[in-house]
């Protein structure tokens, strides 16, 4: 052990992403001897418990009579809003990104109480959370607490850095300005009244049309440096870039027999955890890799029961990524930032569907800086995904340039340095 037991806890987003995120994260510290103690949502109940953490359970919404997966909120909530992901990124701010950060904020306000109670009650020496928006009950307790943003950074705002959320290109500003417009009227007064809520509840102001706080102790943030946006302000001395953060609690994984004894790339979608949710998708992605001269592998996602998959694909409702990414040769990712990071961290370039929230802007960061494809999600010809994928596989350059991206990561693991920033804080 580096330091005397600490108790540490995190507070992770109620989604896979920020979850697997702390969970990476909070093996190392566990294993350095500290208490790590997970405050989750009640449907990921004993998820984390399998992994050897302690949980405290909470909920963000009045209990259901219904049996609930985990994250099933907000599976349901995409799956219901889905008609707005084919409409351009300017038009999601009003009919998905603000209606989100309501629900996020709904549901700040609903746990804050439980929140206080679980602080009292673990006595932790230091708080970790992975949100993009504030919870009042871990500002004011008093004890030191770490931020980390493990979306895209875009969401750390800079006059040279593109809108969150937009998809915009670093080099094209002409749509910026109508944006940011867009944006503040459409979330100025929902920020205004979570501002005042925050206060009410002890916390500090918010900032301007911004829905998190940053920590005066740690903030950290995961991008690789090869694909970080150039700043006009450079981050304040309490902001560390990870570069990647990935976890090694997966379960391992080989190629079964059936894709191992054919030849052929070898091919990963995944969709994450929500945006497969979307059936009609999933079907056509996988109708445009049928026949085709690869071995797919599929993480199928919550509607498993009802996609059909073809010959030359394997696949699951769900796959320990982290293990798999390694002995594929293409990602057909939604663009979530742990696949973009992870993907990067093994070396693997990516045909990136944006689908929503910051996954339009990996998708055009990957695009622009030459270690992937963006296609048009809902409006690509069957026949682009496979040229993609083609292109993607003969490119020797970009081999090149992505194995020295894997090495470099590789040889500083993000979960490493996170673990040792976090147990510096006091």
């Amino acid at each position: 052990m580096s330091e005397q037991r600490r108790t540490i806890v995190f507070f992770p987003e109620s989604a896979y992403g920020p979850t697997n995120n702390c969970v990476g994260i909070g093996d190392v510290l566990r294993r350095r001897g500290h208490r790590v103690v997970f405050i989750i949502e009640e449907s990921f109940e004993g998820t984390i418990e399998a992994k050897g953490f302690e949980e405290r359970l909470m909920r963000l919404t009045p209990p259901s009579d219904a049996e609930e997966d985990p994250g099933q909120f907000w599976k349901d909530y995409i799956r219901e809003t889905a008609p707005v992901f084919r409409k351009p990124t300017i038009e999601q701010l009003e009919g998905f990104i603000a209606p989100t950060y309501q629900a996020l904020i709904d549901g700040a306000k609903h746990v804050d109480g439980r929140l206080a109670e679980i602080i009292d009650e673990v006595q932790p020496d230091v708080l970790v959370e992975d949100n993009v928006v504030s919870f009042p009950a871990l500002l004011a307790c008093g004890r030191p607490w770490v931020r980390i943003v493990s979306c895209n950074p875009a969401e750390l705002r800079d006059p040279q850095v593109p809108p969150a959320f937009s998809g915009y290109p670093t080099g094209e500003r002409s749509s910026w300005d109508a944006y940011s417009r867009e944006y503040a009227r459409s979330h100025s007064e929902m920020h205004a009244d979570f501002d005042e809520f925050c206060r009410e509840r002890g916390g500090p102001p918010l900032p301007e049309l911004e829905f998190m706080h940053e920590s005066p102790w740690l903030n950290l943030f995961i991008y690789p440096s090869e694909v970080d946006y150039r700043r006009a302000q450079p981050l304040g001395p309490t902001w560390h870039n990870l570069e990647a953060s990935v976890r090694s609690t997966d379960a391992a994984w080989q190629p079964p027999e059936q894709l191992a004894a054919s030849d052929g790339p070898l091919v990963y979608l995944s969709l994450g955890s929500l945006a497969s949710g979307d059936l009609e998708l999933m079907r056509s992605l996988v109708g445009s890799l049928a026949g085709m001269p690869y071995r797919v592998i599929v993480s199928k996602g919550p509607q498993h029961e009802q996609l059909e998959l073809a010959d030359n694909m394997v696949g699951e409702e769900f796959l320990p990524q982290a293990s798999i990414l390694p002995h594929v040769d293409v990602v057909i990712t939604h663009g979530g930032n742990n696949t973009v990071t992870e993907s990067l961290y093994f070396g693997k370039p990516m045909v990136v569907l944006p689908v929503f929230w910051d996954q339009y802007d990996n998708a055009q960061r990957m695009d622009e800086s030459g270690f992937g494809v963006r296609l048009d999600t809902y409006g690509h010809e069957p026949r682009q995904l496979p040229s993609a994928i083609d292109a993607l596989v003969a490119d020797a350059e970009l081999r090149e340039r992505l194995n020295a991206v894997s090495s470099r990561l590789q040889e500083a693991p993000g979960t490493v340095r996170a673990a040792g920033l976090i147990e510096r804080v006091r």
